[in-house]
């Protein structure tokens, strides 16, 4: 392995740059998400997804630092979460993922924790 954390395995930051991206670059165009994000300009909540994934994954502490506590259930209750917007949310990060071209173990690993994010945000069943 390259490195001791996730974050170091896959790369680091420029990694989770990468992937959030990738990422972002779907829910631009997504009629569904793209609602959600009241800014013309993508790029704080980009930065804050990037801050975000690489301290879960053993990188800096910056989004804490920032941000405090992630309280991500707390973060997006304002947010209509459905089963659709999760749907939608999971197949962009999808292509991201799948861009990265990542080992299979820590696209396993990246990818369970993903899915298990985007189901724990559920707060509706109203589309």
């Amino acid at each position: 392995m390259l490195g001791t954390t996730f974050y170091e395995q896959v790369g680091g930051r420029a990694f989770f740059e990468k992937l959030v991206h990738e990422f972002y670059k779907g829910v631009a165009t997504d009629e569904l998400l793209r609602p959600m994000y009241p800014d013309a300009d993508l790029g704080p909540a980009e930065n804050r997804l990037v801050m975000f994934l690489e301290q879960y994954w053993g990188g800096p502490g910056t989004y804490s630092e920032q941000r405090g506590h992630p309280r991500l259930r707390q973060r997006h209750q304002g947010f209509k979460v459905s089963p659709k917007a999760r749907d939608h949310w999971l197949a962009h990060m999808r292509v991201a993922v799948d861009s990265c071209d990542l080992p299979p173990l820590q696209r396993e690993t990246l990818w369970d924790y993903l899915d298990r994010a985007a189901q724990s945000l559920l707060n509706t069943f109203d589309d």
